[in-house]
C-alpha cells in the first residue's frame, strides 16, 4: 500500500533496497545480465508507447516503474562490475542537462558560438552544436542504430534540419514524394528487384519527411492505421463468422462488402 507521506526519495531509496536484495536472494534477478536484460528493455520501453498512445494514464505510470526498475537494475549490475554506480548515473544526466541549457546556465564562457534562444527550434540547433563540442563527429551520430526504420527515418531528417539541411516548403517535399514516386515506377518496369528495393525505400523516406513537415508523427499514424486495420478486419471475421462461415470461403467481393458493412459501423 502506498505510503502519501512517503517523499520521493524515500521511494527511490526504497526500490533500490529492494533491488538489493532480489539481487542476493532471488534466483532469477541473480541471473540477469545487461545482455539478457536488453530485450526486455526494449519491450517495456514498446508497452510505455502502447500507453501512451492510448492515453492510458495508469498504464504510463505502471510502464514507467518498470522502465525505472530496469534502469536501477542496469546500475546495480554496472556497481557490482565496477563500471560505476547510480549516483553517477544520475550526477551525470543532471550535468548534461545543465551543459545542454546555456541559455538557462549560462557558461562561464558565455553563449559564443550558439544562437541567442527565442523558439523551441532554436534550442534543438543549439544541443547539436554542443553535442559536436562534446566530441561528437556528425550530428546524426546520435541516432541509435537500433532504432526500428521509421523512427529512425523521422530522427535522421530532424537532425539534419538543426544544421539547414532542410525543404522551405511543404510544397517542395511533396514534388520530391512525387519524383521518388516516378522513379519507382521506372524500375518496376525493369523488374530489378534491388533497384526496386532502393527506390521503394527512396519514396518512404520522402513520404515521412512529408508527414514531418505537416507536422504529423509518421509512426504514430502508421500505428494507428494498423489498429483501425485490426479492427475492422476483426469485425469482418465476426460477420463471417455470424453467417456461418469464414473469410478464406468468400470471395473477394464478397470480403469487400463486409469490409465496407465494418468500415460504416466504425463511423457511428
Amino acid at each position: 500500500m502506498n505510503d502519501p507521506k512517503q517523499t520521493y526519495s524515500e521511494a527511490f531509496d526504497r526500490l533500490v533496497a529492494i533491488m538489493d536484495e532480489l539481487r542476493v536472494k532471488c534466483p532469477w534477478d541473480r541471473k540477469q545480465t545487461t545482455q539478457t536484460l536488453r530485450q526486455m528493455t526494449i519491450e517495456e520501453t514498446y508497452e510505455l508507447g502502447d500507453a501512451i498512445i492510448e492515453n492510458d494514464w495508469k498504464g504510463i505510470k505502471e510502464e514507467l516503474g518498470d522502465l525505472l526498475l530496469h534502469i536501477v537494475f542496469y546500475t546495480k549490475i554496472a556497481t557490482e562490475q565496477n563500471a560505476f554506480t547510480l549516483e553517477e548515473v544520475i550526477t551525470g544526466i543532471s550535468e548534461k542537462l545543465i551543459r545542454r541549457h546555456p541559455h538557462i546556465y549560462p557558461p562561464d564562457g558565455g553563449m559564443a558560438g550558439l544562437k541567442a534562444v527565442q523558439t523551441e527550434e532554436d534550442v534543438k540547433q543549439n544541443w547539436e552544436q554542443l553535442k559536436l563540442k562534446e566530441g561528437k563527429k556528425s550530428v546524426l551520430s546520435g541516432v541509435p542504430k537500433s532504432l526500428p526504420a521509421l523512427v529512425k527515418a523521422m530522427r535522421l531528417q530532424e537532425k539534419a534540419k538543426q544544421v539547414g539541411f532542410e525543404w522551405e516548403t511543404p510544397a517542395q517535399v511533396w514534388e520530391k514524394v512525387e519524383e521518388e514516386s516516378g522513379e519507382l515506377q521506372e524500375v518496376v518496369q525493369s523488374a530489378d528487384a534491388e533497384k526496386i528495393n532502393e527506390e521503394f525505400g527512396d519514396l518512404l523516406f520522402s513520404l515521412i519527411n512529408y508527414a514531418r513537415f505537416l507536422k504529423v508523427d509518421a509512426e504514430a499514424a502508421l500505428e494507428g492505421t494498423n489498429k483501425k486495420f485490426i479492427n475492422r478486419f476483426t469485425r469482418m471475421e465476426a460477420l463471417a463468422a455470424e453467417k456461418k462461415t469464414t473469410l478464406a470461403a468468400l470471395s473477394l467481393v464478397e470480403m469487400d462488402t463486409l469490409w465496407n458493412k465494418a468500415k460504416a459501423e466504425a463511423r457511428k
